[in-house]
């Protein structure tokens, strides 16, 4: 067997193992083996529906060391007047480049797709070849929150033969239909939902199977650039003063949406579901112009003219398309210690921001550090699965930044970290140390009242 020999092998080319191997080349003069399944680099991008888009802005995603995009804000649609999302095709074809014209020049990272990783630093490639990693440092786990796609299962409920029921992947492809009923609640059923109404299909002609209401985000607040910056420190002062006030986790929650730091499409009804779904406001308009919308739990089976759920059946025209917009999205492992021995997991360490989060584990893993002290720079933030989960990760996230703080060469490199979203707030005459000095004080206060509401 061929025995290769490197400082890492990194099992995993989506988001979060290339921010970490592009971050680790910067910073190191280590060398890397990169192990995947697919063809490409990307990861869940190489399976997405060709209509999708980044939720949060194309300006801090991707890698480090290379722009996504123009930094331009767009000038029509749904988001207009601000910065561009890049599209899935547009992402795939980034991380090709940055793989080509990045990493594999270094001369310091192999690239192995098409592999299949089988433990103890082992894989075998497509033609069956099977290699062994003499690894010098650590194996890093850039799959533990992988992200399952719609398009890369069937859907998890019983679809009986004459109905018709296709991944978003498959929905430009469809002729016209007279119902359509897109199934789930999270942001794959919203971008389904939106990119129909775009094509001219009325939303009454549009039924929306909604086991969960889902807390949103605000584009708005999450928008990078001196020119937003007051937009975003508004939405940061929202939040503060909502949780000095809140008396209980319901009042929390009812300040935040009063104050518009979370968005709800029905204010009618109380969401249970948070994933860090980003909308601009005119996405949250159009989605509120569907009112066929079905909340009696789970799809558990699709029959011709009916749909069997949770909490009782529907009637529903037996030519109508499904689609399955299920799915956990990121992946829901509960959070394990980033630095372990012989091993890294990669996982979130700033709230719904894992490029970044990578890329903070890859600059820390840099530094001259036991593992004690490096997870004290790298706590885990859990990926929010309901609202409850808004408290804790926030509290995790604001012990993170309050430990970063204290070190100026690590504030050094984020204030010029292209994937983190504060540091293109600053403006280039800001003062960044009198900027985090005011903030850290804000940051023990919330953490002082989240803890004590989460024991009330």
């Amino acid at each position: 067997m061929p025995i290769l020999e490197a400082d890492y092998l990194v099992v995993g080319a989506g988001a979060m193992g290339m921010a970490f191997a592009d971050t680790l080349i910067s910073e190191t003069d280590a060398t890397v083996v990169l192990v995947d399944r697919n063809d490409q680099p990307g990861g869940h991008w190489v399976n997405a529906y060709p209509f999708v888009r980044l939720h949060q802005p194309s300006a801090y995603y991707g890698v480090n060391s290379r722009r996504l995009g123009s930094d331009s804000i767009d000038a029509g649609g749904w988001n207009e007047g601000f910065y561009e999302l890049a599209g899935g095709s547009e992402v795939c074809a980034y991380y090709d480049q940055v793989m080509r014209q990045h990493l594999l020049p270094s001369g310091r990272v192999s690239y192995f797709p098409m592999s299949e990783y089988l433990g103890d630093n082992h894989f075998r490639t497509l033609a069956g070849d099977e290699y062994r990693v003499e690894v010098r440092r650590r194996v890093v786990d850039a799959t533990y929150l992988s992200v399952v796609a719609p398009s890369m299962r069937p859907p998890l409920y019983d679809v009986a033969p004459g109905v018709d029921c296709i991944p978003p992947n498959d929905l430009p492809k469809q002729r016209a239909r007279g119902r359509y009923v897109i199934v789930g609640g999270g942001k794959t059923s919203m971008d389904a939902c939106n990119w129909l109404m775009r094509h001219g299909i009325s939303p009454d002609r549009l039924t929306w199977i909604k086991p969960r209401d889902s807390w949103l985000l605000d584009r708005a607040s999450v928008q990078p650039g001196p020119a937003f910056a007051r937009r975003v420190l508004a939405d940061f002062s929202a939040q503060s003063r909502a949780i000095a006030t809140a008396d209980s986790v319901e009042d929390l929650f009812r300040r935040l949406n009063e104050r518009g730091c979370l968005l709800r499409i029905d204010e009618a009804v109380t969401p249970s579901m948070y994933r860090c779904a980003i909308v601009s406001q005119g996405e949250l308009d159009h989605l509120r112009r569907i009112s066929d919308v079905v909340r009696m739990g789970r799809v558990v089976a699709l029959e011709p003219g009916r749909i069997v759920l949770d909490d009782g059946t529907v009637d529903v025209d037996p030519s109508a398309l499904f689609v399955d917009c299920t799915g956990d999205g990121i992946g829901t492992r509960p959070a394990t210690t980033v630095f372990a021995g012989d091993r890294i997991t990669l996982q979130s360490v700033r709230t719904c921001q894992p490029t970044f989060s990578a890329a903070v584990i890859a600059r820390v893993e840099a530094m001259n550090l036991d593992d004690d002290a490096k997870n004290d720079y790298c706590r885990p933030v859990p990926h929010p699965t309901k609202p409850l989960d808004w408290i804790t990760m926030t509290v995790e996230f604001n012990l993170n930044q309050l430990r970063w703080f204290d070190d100026p060469d690590l504030m050094a490199w984020l204030n010029g970290a292209r994937l983190n979203a504060a540091s293109h707030m600053l403006a280039a005459d800001a003062d960044a140390t009198d900027v985090f000095r005011q903030i850290a004080p804000r940051l023990r206060a919330a953490n002082t009242k989240l803890e004590a509401l989460l024991r009330a």
